[in-house]
Protein backbone atom coordinates (compact mmCIF):
# COMPACT_ATOMS: atom_id res chain seq x y z
CA UNK A 1 0.00 0.00 0.00
CA UNK A 2 1.45 3.35 -1.04
CA UNK A 3 2.80 5.76 1.54
CA UNK A 4 0.84 8.96 2.14
CA UNK A 5 1.74 12.42 3.38
CA UNK A 6 1.09 13.69 6.89
CA UNK A 7 -1.78 15.73 5.47
CA UNK A 8 -3.66 12.63 4.48
CA UNK A 9 -6.63 11.41 6.48
CA UNK A 10 -7.40 7.73 7.02
CA UNK A 11 -11.04 6.91 6.48
CA UNK A 12 -12.43 3.47 7.32
CA UNK A 13 -15.96 2.78 6.08
CA UNK A 14 -18.13 -0.29 6.40
CA UNK A 15 -17.54 -1.49 2.84
CA UNK A 16 -14.34 0.25 1.76
CA UNK A 17 -11.16 1.80 3.14
CA UNK A 18 -9.31 4.64 1.47
CA UNK A 19 -6.93 7.50 2.08
CA UNK A 20 -7.77 11.08 1.12
CA UNK A 21 -4.85 13.45 0.41
CA UNK A 22 -6.71 16.72 0.67
CA UNK A 23 -3.90 19.05 -0.43
CA UNK A 24 -3.53 17.32 -3.81
CA UNK A 25 -7.22 16.55 -4.50
CA UNK A 26 -6.16 12.92 -4.63
CA UNK A 27 -8.06 9.89 -3.33
CA UNK A 28 -6.33 6.61 -2.55
CA UNK A 29 -8.10 3.27 -2.22
CA UNK A 30 -6.57 -0.16 -1.69
CA UNK A 31 -5.92 -0.70 -5.40
CA UNK A 32 -6.52 2.68 -7.01
CA UNK A 33 -5.47 6.31 -7.04
CA UNK A 34 -7.97 8.95 -8.14
CA UNK A 35 -6.03 12.03 -9.17
CA UNK A 36 -6.13 14.93 -11.66
CA UNK A 37 -5.08 14.04 -15.19
CA UNK A 38 -1.48 14.53 -16.34
CA UNK A 39 -0.26 15.07 -19.89
CA UNK A 40 1.57 11.74 -19.71
CA UNK A 41 -1.83 9.97 -19.48
CA UNK A 42 -2.62 10.47 -23.18
CA UNK A 43 -1.85 6.93 -24.37
CA UNK A 44 -3.91 5.33 -21.60
CA UNK A 45 -6.89 7.60 -22.26
CA UNK A 46 -6.69 6.95 -26.00
CA UNK A 47 -6.78 3.21 -25.32
CA UNK A 48 -10.33 3.34 -23.92
CA UNK A 49 -11.70 6.36 -25.82
CA UNK A 50 -10.72 5.34 -29.35
CA UNK A 51 -13.79 3.08 -29.27
CA UNK A 52 -16.16 4.16 -26.45
CA UNK A 53 -17.95 1.13 -25.01
CA UNK A 54 -21.41 2.69 -24.63
CA UNK A 55 -23.37 5.17 -26.72
CA UNK A 56 -23.43 7.94 -24.12
CA UNK A 57 -19.68 8.41 -24.59
CA UNK A 58 -19.82 8.50 -28.40
CA UNK A 59 -19.15 12.24 -28.51
CA UNK A 60 -15.94 11.72 -26.51
CA UNK A 61 -14.39 9.40 -29.10
CA UNK A 62 -10.73 10.16 -29.83
CA UNK A 63 -9.39 9.59 -33.33
CA UNK A 64 -5.65 9.82 -32.73
CA UNK A 65 -3.01 9.90 -30.01
CA UNK A 66 -2.45 13.57 -30.85
CA UNK A 67 -6.11 14.30 -30.18
CA UNK A 68 -5.82 12.40 -26.90
CA UNK A 69 -2.84 14.54 -25.91
CA UNK A 70 -4.86 17.72 -26.46
CA UNK A 71 -7.80 16.31 -24.50
CA UNK A 72 -5.64 15.29 -21.54
CA UNK A 73 -3.93 18.68 -21.53
CA UNK A 74 -7.36 20.31 -21.25
CA UNK A 75 -8.39 18.00 -18.43
CA UNK A 76 -5.18 18.54 -16.46
CA UNK A 77 -6.37 22.01 -15.42
CA UNK A 78 -9.28 20.45 -13.47
CA UNK A 79 -8.15 19.36 -10.01
CA UNK A 80 -11.36 19.10 -7.94
CA UNK A 81 -14.09 17.33 -9.87
CA UNK A 82 -12.49 15.37 -12.73
CA UNK A 83 -10.25 12.44 -11.83
CA UNK A 84 -8.23 9.82 -13.64
CA UNK A 85 -8.65 6.33 -12.15
CA UNK A 86 -5.15 4.87 -11.83
CA UNK A 87 -4.44 1.20 -11.12
CA UNK A 88 -1.60 1.21 -8.62
CA UNK A 89 -0.10 -2.15 -9.60
CA UNK A 90 0.41 -1.01 -13.20
CA UNK A 91 0.61 2.78 -12.70
CA UNK A 92 -1.92 2.96 -15.53
CA UNK A 93 -4.99 5.11 -16.10
CA UNK A 94 -7.86 2.64 -16.51
CA UNK A 95 -10.76 5.07 -16.50
CA UNK A 96 -12.20 8.32 -15.23
CA UNK A 97 -14.89 9.75 -12.98
CA UNK A 98 -16.26 13.27 -12.77
CA UNK A 99 -19.12 15.37 -11.46
CA UNK A 100 -19.67 19.10 -11.16
CA UNK A 101 -21.92 20.98 -8.71
CA UNK A 102 -25.40 21.89 -9.94
CA UNK A 103 -28.14 24.03 -8.46
CA UNK A 104 -30.71 21.99 -6.55
CA UNK A 105 -33.48 24.17 -8.06
CA UNK A 106 -32.47 26.22 -11.12
CA UNK A 107 -35.74 28.15 -10.80
CA UNK A 108 -34.34 29.94 -7.76
CA UNK A 109 -31.63 31.61 -9.82
CA UNK A 110 -28.26 32.40 -8.25
CA UNK A 111 -29.64 31.87 -4.74
CA UNK A 112 -30.08 28.11 -5.27
CA UNK A 113 -27.51 25.98 -3.41
CA UNK A 114 -24.93 24.21 -5.60
CA UNK A 115 -25.35 20.95 -3.70
CA UNK A 116 -26.40 18.47 -6.39
CA UNK A 117 -24.00 16.33 -8.45
CA UNK A 118 -24.48 13.97 -11.40
CA UNK A 119 -21.40 11.74 -11.73
CA UNK A 120 -20.17 10.13 -14.91
CA UNK A 121 -17.76 7.19 -14.85
CA UNK A 122 -15.99 5.22 -17.53
CA UNK A 123 -13.63 2.23 -17.32
CA UNK A 124 -11.32 0.61 -19.84
CA UNK A 125 -13.12 -2.56 -20.94
CA UNK A 126 -10.07 -4.71 -20.15
CA UNK A 127 -10.43 -3.82 -16.47
CA UNK A 128 -14.17 -4.26 -16.00
CA UNK A 129 -15.63 -6.96 -13.77
CA UNK A 130 -12.93 -6.62 -11.11
CA UNK A 131 -14.65 -4.20 -8.72
CA UNK A 132 -12.57 -1.19 -9.74
CA UNK A 133 -15.59 0.92 -10.73
CA UNK A 134 -17.23 0.41 -7.33
CA UNK A 135 -13.98 1.11 -5.50
CA UNK A 136 -13.49 4.36 -7.39
CA UNK A 137 -17.12 5.49 -7.22
CA UNK A 138 -17.40 4.77 -3.50
CA UNK A 139 -14.38 6.96 -2.74
CA UNK A 140 -15.61 9.68 -5.10
CA UNK A 141 -19.13 9.74 -3.66
CA UNK A 142 -17.78 10.01 -0.13
CA UNK A 143 -15.48 12.84 -1.26
CA UNK A 144 -18.45 14.74 -2.73
CA UNK A 145 -20.60 14.27 0.36
CA UNK A 146 -17.91 14.97 2.96
CA UNK A 147 -15.71 17.55 1.22
CA UNK A 148 -17.73 19.22 -1.55
CA UNK A 149 -21.06 19.89 0.14
CA UNK A 150 -23.12 17.40 -1.84
CA UNK A 151 -26.69 16.94 -0.59
CA UNK A 152 -27.89 14.77 -3.47
CA UNK A 153 -26.09 12.68 -6.08
CA UNK A 154 -27.99 11.34 -9.07
CA UNK A 155 -26.97 9.34 -12.13
CA UNK A 156 -28.43 8.41 -15.50
CA UNK A 157 -27.85 5.05 -17.17
CA UNK A 158 -29.25 3.49 -20.33
CA UNK A 159 -31.80 0.73 -19.75
CA UNK A 160 -29.48 -1.80 -21.43
CA UNK A 161 -26.38 -0.83 -19.44
CA UNK A 162 -26.84 -3.45 -16.75
CA UNK A 163 -23.33 -3.15 -15.29
CA UNK A 164 -23.85 0.56 -14.60
CA UNK A 165 -27.28 -0.11 -13.09
CA UNK A 166 -25.74 -2.75 -10.83
CA UNK A 167 -23.05 -0.30 -9.76
CA UNK A 168 -25.65 2.34 -8.84
CA UNK A 169 -27.54 -0.19 -6.74
CA UNK A 170 -24.36 -1.43 -5.06
CA UNK A 171 -23.60 2.17 -4.10
CA UNK A 172 -26.98 2.35 -2.36
CA UNK A 173 -28.68 4.56 -4.94
CA UNK A 174 -32.44 4.38 -5.40
CA UNK A 175 -33.99 3.78 -8.82
CA UNK A 176 -36.18 6.88 -9.16
CA UNK A 177 -37.72 6.38 -12.57
CA UNK A 178 -37.38 5.61 -16.27
CA UNK A 179 -37.43 8.19 -19.05
CA UNK A 180 -38.68 6.69 -22.31
CA UNK A 181 -36.69 7.67 -25.43
CA UNK A 182 -35.03 10.31 -23.26
CA UNK A 183 -31.93 11.20 -25.29
CA UNK A 184 -30.04 10.33 -28.46
CA UNK A 185 -26.26 9.85 -28.64
CA UNK A 186 -25.96 8.07 -32.00
CA UNK A 187 -28.02 7.58 -35.15
CA UNK A 188 -29.80 4.57 -36.58
CA UNK A 189 -28.46 3.09 -39.85
CA UNK A 190 -30.94 5.27 -41.78
CA UNK A 191 -29.54 8.43 -40.18
CA UNK A 192 -32.44 9.10 -37.81
CA UNK A 193 -31.68 9.62 -34.09
CA UNK A 194 -31.57 6.51 -31.92
CA UNK A 195 -33.35 7.51 -28.70
CA UNK A 196 -32.32 5.70 -25.52
CA UNK A 197 -34.55 4.70 -22.61
CA UNK A 198 -32.81 5.95 -19.48
CA UNK A 199 -33.02 5.12 -15.78
CA UNK A 200 -32.34 7.70 -13.08
CA UNK A 201 -30.78 6.71 -9.75
CA UNK A 202 -30.12 8.94 -6.73
CA UNK A 203 -28.89 8.98 -3.16
CA UNK A 204 -29.07 11.70 -0.48
CA UNK A 205 -26.30 12.57 1.94
CA UNK A 206 -28.37 11.35 4.90
CA UNK A 207 -28.94 8.04 3.11
CA UNK A 208 -25.21 7.71 2.38
CA UNK A 209 -24.31 8.39 6.00
CA UNK A 210 -26.88 5.85 7.22
CA UNK A 211 -25.39 3.04 5.11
Amino acid sequence: MAAISAAAVLIVAATNSYWRTKTMSTLETKRLTLRPFKESDAADVYEYLKEPAVNCFASMKLHSLEEAAEEVKRRSAETEYYFAIVLKDEDKVIGEIEAYPEQDDPGKGDSAPMDTFSPCWMLNGRYQGKGYAFEAAYAFFDYLFSEKGARRIYAYTEDNNFSSQHLCEKLGMRKEGEFKEFISFVNNPDGTPLYENTWQYAILKKEWEAK
